[in-house]
């Protein structure tokens, strides 16, 4: 990323006060960690000289599967109802099946119905169109997911678009990212990964509005919904990208930093303003000789420089992975409930 022009968002947007609801449960536990404010917390930490508080996606994560367990159980004894998520895998990438496989066990896990086509690398963009139809005009499923990427001779956005927006588990159909956009507007569901980003910042006390946030990336799937997502919080946005002049310092007047790039350890400590709080979406890996498997995971941002600057940070593996994937769970449950009207 050797320049990376700049988008800046400063619209003020309206947004519910209070704590954040996620699938129904609005407390928060009393025993979670918060911060008063980032700029309280990170006086008292540079002051203690204490490097950065860990945000504990995992420990979150499991929180909030424990949350929709009960919820799932609750929803079941009164009106009969089971969520359900149904996910089609095409092809044989290894990745994509570790993925489908890790979200089977995690619906398991909290009681959701899960539900798997997997079809060949070479299946017709037809047959994908038909299994999302059958879905979709199956009332026991609540969520569709698409494992992405599909296969090159496919079109990913006329699949994505066949998702019906009631089903649309990823929130990636265009009526639900414009929603998202719009002020006024709420999307039926928000992507997984942006939303468990705004989930952690609000679970750990981390005060965004009136904050300056800087999204490292603009992927459909990442940095545009999680720039959206807090500008509906009142933070003051920035976007850098590829082709952003002077990335590094745009970074580093930020508050709040989402880092969503996909380049190993692209994030120096010398972008990052002391106190501001980080979160670190990437997942790379880097060779390793000390490591079994010859590699080790590492973030978009250098960790080790990282947490000697920030007041907060996600660790990489353990930050945000795991909150998608509650996410994901948490977008079941809701759209269950708004298909069967139950509060």
């Amino acid at each position: 990323m050797a320049s990376l022009q700049h988008t800046s968002i400063n619209t003020t947007v309206l947004c519910k006060k209070g704590t954040i609801s996620v699938m129904g449960v609005s407390a928060l536990p009393s025993s979670l960690p918060r911060f008063r404010t980032i700029v309280g917390f990170a006086t008292a930490a540079m002051a203690a000289g204490t490097s950065a508080k860990i945000i504990d996606g995992k420990s979150i994560a499991k929180q909030i599967r424990d949350e929709i367990t009960v919820e799932i159980l609750r929803m079941k004894d009164t009106v009969g109802v089971v969520p359900g998520l149904a996910v089609i895998l095409v092809g044989d990438r290894k990745d994509s099946a570790t993925y489908v496989r890790n979200k089977k066990k995690a619906c398991e896990s909290v009681g959701i119905n899960s539900y798997e086509v997997h079809l060949s690398e070479d299946s017709t963009e037809q047959e994908v169109l038909k299994h999302i139809s059958g879905f979709s005009d199956d009332p026991s499923v609540h969520r569709i997911l698409v494992q992405l990427p599909l296969p090159s001779h496919m079109n990913e956005q006329n699949i994505l678009n066949s998702v019906c927006i009631e089903k649309d588990v990823d929130g990636f159909h265009p009526l639900n990212i414009g929603r998202l956009a719009m002020r006024g507007r709420e999307p039926l569901f928000v992507s997984c990964t942006p939303k468990g980003c705004i989930e952690l910042l609000h679970r750990y006390g981390v005060d965004i509005k009136g904050r300056r946030a800087v999204v490292i990336g603009r992927s459909n799937i990442v940095g545009t919904p999680a720039a959206l997502l807090l500008q509906r919080e009142d933070a003051t946005v920035s976007v850098v990208h590829s082709r952003t002049n002077n990335p590094e310092e745009i970074t580093r007047q930020a508050d709040i930093i989402i880092a969503a790039v996909g380049q190993a350890n692209m994030v120096r400590g010398s972008w990052i303003k002391p106190g501001a709080v980080v979160i670190d979406v990437g997942i790379n890996p880097v060779e390793d000789a000390k490591s079994a498997k010859g590699y080790r995971l590492v973030g978009d941002v250098c960790y080790e420089e990282a947490c000697k600057i920030a007041s907060a940070i996600t660790p990489v593996p353990g930050g945000v992975g795991p909150m998608t994937i509650a996410m994901l769970l948490s977008n079941t449950l809701s759209s269950a409930k708004r298909f069967h009207n139950y509060r």
